[in-house]
């Protein structure tokens, strides 16, 4: 989950569930104390999905039978850029 894409997705949500809610009521106090109790409600959800994909990675991890340093060596390879570690010596770095 992409913290920023979350927070804009939920901005969207909370405006249109609170515009939808002022339409449907007429009352600007409903609308705001509606639209709070969903604001927490989605920040539950997300804790919780965060939560559960914390667990599932830690599950994978222990179950996978390697030692831990290969457990290092696959999340290290999954984060590469594809750049070789040494290929930064190689670099000639000048002053223009």
């Amino acid at each position: 989950m992409y913290a920023p894409r979350f927070f804009v997705s939920m901005t969207a949500v909370l405006l249109f569930f609170a515009g939808v809610t002022y339409w449907m009521t007429g009352s600007v106090y409903a609308t705001v104390l509606q639209t709070v109790i969903c604001a927490v409600i989605l920040q539950v959800g997300y804790f919780i999905g965060v939560l559960y994909l914390v667990r599932r990675e830690t599950i994978q991890r222990n179950n996978s039978g390697a030692d831990p340093m290969q457990n290092q060596r696959l999340s290290d390879a999954r984060n590469s850029d594809g750049i070789p570690a040494d290929a930064a010596h190689q670099l000639e770095i000048t002053d223009r």
